[in-house]
């Protein structure tokens, strides 16, 4: 690509681009910003109120559980969680003193924040444990359980006590969600200012990406909130999360590519504005291709039956729209107000030699040995590295997809968890967390037969009437996280579907994480189709041929499949985990092929502009020299902003965190780098086919412009 001749482009892009870094209007720009910050930043402190994070909210409309949930509230006034406090005495039998412990406990449970209706202490038929149930309203059931727990553990010597049931694990849930976006926030940041520092080798410059993507943050929340309060959006701890490593991360990315063009631009313009004109207008198609293909496939989700996957698809697109409005206006804006001196001490000058395309400056080492790689040896390259992927996808089959147990949701064991355990070892394991079965009340006593001749069921609770419906609990003999619970909960429904003219319906927990594992695999069925067909169509119109965005998608799929199964074996055999959410593979195939197209984007957007003077072999080894170093550090900095959630103490919020850490790096340094250039490299311009580049013969070498020597794009 030759170097830019000193007379502007003509055409609205390079108006726009203009307006945009002008020496009056990019103080419009920046005041825009703060208007918007100070009008709706006040909202995104409000995120955290309109979260769902229990598991009924998760599922559709149309979900028996969740039906049941809504018949519920015929029942009742409030919506009530229930805490199962249980005594044990590790070793012994219960004492008589453990007994008296629990009853003064049980007459001052019914004083704690919401508590209605406490029934117990009961006593376990092995004599060893003891147990009190509370039903607790949503006023502050976390802070109740916390009190529960400070109350029950003052017992005599040897007394155990734990706080379990759906709200001592939900109490658990809460208070790592409480304190996910501050840590995050923190912890993206922190690594981004590290990266960039050492990116940039400039101790001032980092700090006006970090403060255009803080804005990009506070506008993303903003915006999250007004969906989800106005817009019928589910967001929840997960959701929240996600969103603040994604805009960090990929509003950094954005920042090194157009950073990395200016820095290159302010070497052939005396004119600061004049030169963030001409690298917002070169640098933007691509990034803006970038985010749009990333933001439109989330809004594949869309479609999603399971309501948190729904949700996730417009809160994170959010954060990739204003991750790109900021990085596309507040970041150039910033730069041109900051002056040149912001590279210090590698300020970036003016020099007439760089006008000429043959003499301004070498090549970028490492990345120009990779070139010659690929060149040497295209077909044995990329052979070798397809092997070495499909390996990888061999691991597969450890990959447990199905849902996480109480347990297995926890890094640590919490409270609720140690407690679960030992309400398994002495009562009913369903415990706590029984089936909710209501019936019309002409059919309750057919429906009542047939739930306690359904095998699994332990024991059926007495009926409640209510407008002319009956419901019931039943325990189950098993744990109501395991499979046999849930197969029980499939034989209930079939029982109790029979009974005429009942409409029977069953929920509860069991029930609820039933019917999120099918909803959950009837999307990974429907979404991840449509998320390749669109994002295809996208690369399509982008690149003008076929045979390169099919390149592009296979080898993303490809590096997806292998970082899944890598990741599966990693977390079954080195961190131990016992599965994934259901929604898991979903998600990370979601942010792993999007943000894996993203990378080839720039590459290929750059190879598909060298190659239109160069011939698309030498395009392919001056696009991949060209973009090499700020590509591989925008990897770096993406997988280093998600690897902050894998020290969450979730293990759904872990494992995502690692798998997409994983992808990046795995796409940026072995599909992007060697495998994608090796075998565009090999094919030559049939890759554009049927585009007209593919009919294109590559220019002689007497006719040939020789590569333009550019500059390092990170420094």
């Amino acid at each position: 690509m030759s170097a830019p001749s000193q007379a502007p482009p003509t055409g609205w892009a390079y108006r726009l681009a203009s307006l945009i870094s002008g020496r009056r209007t990019k103080w419009a720009v920046l005041a825009l910003w703060v208007i918007a910050l100070v009008a709706l930043g006040p909202l995104a402190g409000k995120l955290g109120d309109v979260e769902k994070n229990d598991a009924a909210s998760w599922l559709p409309k149309s979900a028996e559980s969740t039906q049941v949930v809504k018949l519920q509230e015929q029942f009742r006034k409030d919506e009530t969680m229930l805490a199962v406090i249980v005594y044990e005495r590790s070793g012994g039998s219960i004492t008589a003193a453990d007994t008296a412990k629990a009853k003064a406990d049980t007459a001052t449970f019914g004083k704690l924040p919401g508590a209605q209706g406490v029934q117990g202490p009961f006593p376990s038929k092995d004599g060893k444990a003891l147990q009190t149930l509370v039903p607790l309203t949503d006023v502050d059931v976390t802070k109740a359980v916390e009190d529960a727990r400070d109350l029950s553990k003052r017992g005599p010597p040897g007394l155990d006590a734990h706080v379990t049931g759906p709200a001592g694990a939900g109490a658990d849930m809460f208070k790592v969600f409480e304190t996910i976006d501050g840590f995050l926030l923190m912890a993206a940041g922190l690594v981004v200012i590290v990266l960039l520092l050492i990116i940039y080798r400039s101790p001032v410059l980092w700090f006006v990406p970090v403060l255009s993507a803080v804005f990009a943050l506070g506008l993303a929340q903003s915006v999250v909130y007004l969906l989800a309060k106005n817009g019928g959006v589910t967001v929840n701890g997960q959701s929240a999360g996600i969103l603040t490593v994604l805009v960090f991360g990929v509003a950094t990315d954005y920042a090194l590519l157009l950073v990395a063009r200016y820095r290159e631009e302010l070497h052939r313009h005396e004119d600061r504005h004049e030169a963030m004109a001409f690298a917002l207008h070169r640098a933007g198609p691509a990034i803006i291709a970038s985010a749009a293909t990333v933001a439109v496939g989330l809004l594949c989700l869309l479609v999603a039956d399971m309501n948190s996957t729904k949700g996730m698809g417009p809160v994170a697109a959010a954060g990739v729209i204003t991750a790109l409005a900021a990085m596309t206006t507040l970041l150039p804006a910033l730069l041109v107000i900051f002056g040149r001196w912001l590279f210090w001490p590698l300020v970036p000058r003016y020099d007439v030699k760089y006008l000429d395309p043959e003499s301004y400056d070498k090549e970028h080492g490492i990345w120009s040995k990779v070139a010659r790689l690929v060149s040497a040896k295209p077909r044995l390259l990329w052979a070798v590295t397809s092997i070495g992927l499909v390996a990888m996808t061999l691991g597969l089959g450890s990959l447990k997809a199905d849902g996480l147990s109480d347990a297995g949701q926890f890094v640590d064991k919490p409270d609720s968890i140690v407690g679960a355990e030992a309400v398994s070892r002495h009562f009913p394991a369903g415990s706590g967390a029984p089936a909710v079965i209501i019936t019309k009340a002409s059919a309750s006593d057919q429906v009542a037969r047939a739930i306690s001749g359904t095998p699994g069921v332990a024991e059926l609770s007495k009926p409640v009437t209510a407008n002319g419906l009956v419901q019931y609990e039943a325990t189950l003999k098993d744990s109501a996280d395991s499979k046999a619970a849930q197969n029980t909960i499939d034989r209930l429904r079939d029982t109790v579907h029979g009974v005429p003219g009942a409409d029977a319906q069953v929920g509860g927990m069991t029930a609820t994480n039933l019917d999120i594992q099918r909803a959950s695999a009837r999307d990974n069925k429907v979404i991840i189709p449509i998320v390749l067909a669109v994002v295809f169509l996208i690369l399509v119109a982008l690149l003008r041929a076929l045979v390169a965005p099919l390149l592009m998608m296979a080898t993303v799929v490809l590096s997806f499949l292998a970082s899944l199964g890598a990741c599966a074996l990693i977390f079954k055999h080195a961190f131990g985990f016992e599965g994934t959410d259901a929604g898991f593979p979903l998600l990370a195939f979601i942010f792993l092929v999007a943000l894996g197209v993203d990378y080839n984007i720039f590459l290929m957007h750059r190879v598909r502009e060298e190659s239109q003077h160069l011939g698309t072999r030498r395009g392919v080894l001056r696009g991949l020299t060209v973009t090499g170093g700020v590509i591989t550090s925008a990897g770096l900095v993406l997988a280093a902003t998600f690897a902050a959630l894998a020290t969450l103490p979730l293990v759904s919020m872990a494992e995502m965190g690692f798998v997409v850490a994983f992808g990046v790096l795995l796409d940026t340094i072995i599909v992007r780098s060697l495998l994608l250039p090796a075998l565009s490299f090999d094919l030559g311009r049939r890759i554009w086919t049927p585009g007209r580049l593919a009919k294109q013969a590559p220019p002689t070498k007497a006719s040939a412009p020789e590569p333009p020597k550019v500059l390092d794009p990170i420094g």
